[in-house]
């Protein structure tokens, strides 16, 4: 019996990917409209998809690769995200990110390090621009006593495993960030700060300057094992592949894999428009910085500053939970407002900033907390469920499922072949309303964070 992937639903997001919409210019890639054939082919254009391709090229030149999205370049998660390659345990699900004990989080470290290191290199040479991939390192900031408890908590984590932080000060906060609303802070040094949409095009640039073959808004349909081969069918043509990589997230559900298995949270963002030369003096603070919330449910704020984008903030706030991957319009129109207090509550000297953008994105979950990134079955590989860690776990997993397709065995793709099965969730309704309960709770619990 032929073995078929039928795609249940594409992609559908709200708003537009506003990393994606500020880029000068964006690399001409054209839809599939025709059929042929490749060694490999790669489903997703984002961190994993790219990723896996720079793997297989590094692995074997020789090997004929084709990449498709379903959306244009940059306009999925990799535009959607807030731009953190974070290098140190960052669990969403925890109160203080602080993950399954020292021992595993060295592990995780030295990973997410792997993954920044080889992300660097695909900077170097790939000629991509120097700020779209800047190692500033982060900062976990709090606002209230709660949240200092919680930055205390990460900090005995911290010392527990080695690794280097500063605290900072009220004031320290208020130096680096112009705001008066952070009583305190980490600040970790291993963190690049991306313009991830910036980091995907020019990842796609240099791919296809080494031989692989990329194609946008061809979303892949179904695909399904014909001799020898696995045929991928797009609206306009197809693409007959040995070997098949699913680096679509969360999507990951849509082709019927792990169905049951995945939870689709959607997280909304809104950006400024740029700021004038007063705006910035009445601002104050440095050029560039990023802050994640000391509580994960709170609120993820960057100030980023270059001559393309001028100077900007980014604020990030509010979640919904989509079992059906399809955010609303509503939701999006109801996260604006409570956005827009978040972002004047930190900087009330900007009241009534227009924001250039608002749009939500996609984070996959699974309920015990691991990464998808093993055989789905022969010939077929996964680098999916990314848990909120797009840029350095989707880095990874891409890694692993291309060392897994041509038979390669690193610390990397050992340790996604290793992890345990991604645990069921409960039936509906019961899924739904545990998850919903949780996620209020959790973030009236986050308070002002």
């Amino acid at each position: 019996m032929t073995q078929e992937y039928k795609a249940a639903h594409l992609p559908h997001l709200q708003g537009v990917a506003a990393w994606n919409a500020m880029l000068p210019e964006h690399v001409s890639v054209p839809e599939l409209d025709h059929g042929h054939s490749c060694d490999v082919a790669i489903i997703g254009a984002g961190f994993a998809g790219l990723a896996a391709a720079r793997r297989l090229q590094q692995l074997d030149a020789s090997l004929d690769i084709t990449v498709l999205d379903a959306l244009a370049l940059g306009e999925g998660g990799v535009g959607r995200n807030s731009g953190f390659m974070i290098d140190l345990p960052h669990d969403l699900t925890s109160e203080d990110y602080a993950g399954a004990g020292s021992a595993l989080d060295n592990v995780l470290t030295r990973l997410n390090r792997q993954a920044i290191g080889f992300a660097g290199e695909a900077v170097d040479d790939y000629g991509i621009a120097p700020h779209y991939f800047e190692p500033a390192g982060k900062i976990n900031g709090a606002t209230t006593a709660g949240g200092d408890q919680a930055n205390r908590q990460y900090a005995g984590h911290l010392t527990a495993m080695k690794e280097p932080f500063e605290v900072l000060d009220a004031g320290a906060m208020q130096e680096i960030t112009g705001s008066r609303f952070y009583t305190s802070g980490i600040y970790t040094p291993g963190t690049v700060l991306l313009q991830p949409a910036g980091y995907a095009q020019g990842m796609a640039r240099g791919l296809m300057r080494d031989g692989a073959r990329l194609f946008v808004n061809s979303p892949v349909l179904k695909f399904a094992k014909t001799t020898g081969s696995w045929r991928l069918t797009t609206p306009k043509g197809h693409v007959d592949a040995h070997k098949v990589i699913l680096a679509v997230n969360g999507h990951l559900g849509s082709f019927g894999v792990q169905a049951g298995k995945l939870l689709h949270l959607f997280l909304f963002s809104s950006m400024t428009c740029r700021l004038d030369d007063a705006q910035c003096t009445r601002l104050g603070g440095q050029a560039r910085w990023g802050i994640t919330p000391s509580d994960p449910m709170g609120t993820t704020v960057r100030r980023i500053q270059n001559a393309e984008s001028g100077t900007r903030i980014i604020t990030r706030t509010g979640v919904a939970y989509c079992p059906d991957t399809r955010p609303t319009a509503v939701q999006l129109k109801r996260a604006i407002p409570v956005m827009r207090n978040k972002f004047e509550r930190r900087f009330p000297d900007l009241a009534g900033v227009a924001m250039a953008y608002c749009w939500s994105g996609h984070v996959c979950l699974s309920y015990n907390g691991v990464s998808f990134g093993k055989p789905v079955e022969e010939g077929v590989f996964a680098a999916c469920v990314q848990n909120g860690l797009g840029a350095t776990r989707g880095t990874l997993t891409g890694i692993a499922a291309a060392e897994q397709a041509l038979g390669v065995a690193s610390e990397i793709s050992d340790y996604f072949a290793r992890e345990p099965p991604l645990a069921r969730l409960p039936p509906e309704p019961f899924a739904t309303w545990g998850v919903r309960t949780v996620l209020r709770w959790r973030q009236w619990c986050a308070g002002l964070e």
